[in-house]
């Protein structure tokens, strides 16, 4: 019995190390979450099920748990990296299969679709010219890469807040003509 007890100590702990050990090699792995061993207690019971349940018969791992605890946010060169603050997932397709990731390390392919490097397509729900983001199914995101032709600005709205305790200019500076 000893053995046995002492036997499955050593099951769990190297399962332990083995969590460990992944945890260490994907450290800077982008979006990775870490996870934990969970242990539980090995009870004793007779043939006939008619004996106490005492514990102290062994360990094993009941879990390896996923944590999803905030991980850092860095910056990158790359403007369509992208990182979740707080809970949720980037949504994917791979080849039509729907995945999901925290890694939000993203790149263009030919097609302009924004896509992972294993070149899963990131998903969305599309927006009106407005800005609107309208209802249904996402969709594969896909920047137009190729050249818009350019809109003239034809209005401009400024909130402002002057310092009171400011002495005013005596003279303009910088003046332009009306036209």
């Amino acid at each position: 019995m000893s053995f046995n007890t002492a036997l499955s100590g050593l099951r769990a702990a190297n399962q332990d190390l083995s969590v460990t050990g992944n945890n260490i090699a994907n450290a800077s792995t982008t979006g990775f979450k870490e996870s934990r061993t969970e242990f539980g207690d090995v009870y004793a019971n007779s043939i006939l099920g008619t004996g106490s349940r005492t514990p102290g018969s062994g360990v094993l791992v009941n879990a390896i748990a996923q944590q999803f605890s905030q991980g850092n946010i860095n910056i990158t060169n790359n403007s369509l990296d992208l990182a979740i603050n707080g809970n949720g997932f980037f949504v994917l397709n791979n080849q039509g299969s729907t995945t999901y990731t925290r890694a939000g390390a993203f790149q263009l392919d030919n097609s302009g679709y924004i896509v992972t490097a294993s070149g899963d397509r990131l998903q969305g729900y599309k927006a009106d010219a407005s800005g609107v983001i309208l209802s249904g199914a996402p969709q594969d995101m896909q920047i137009q890469t190729a050249n818009i032709n350019p809109n003239a600005t034809t209005k401009v709205s400024l909130n402002l807040q002057l310092d009171s305790t400011s002495v005013p200019p005596g003279v303009a500076t910088h003046s332009r003509p009306r036209s």
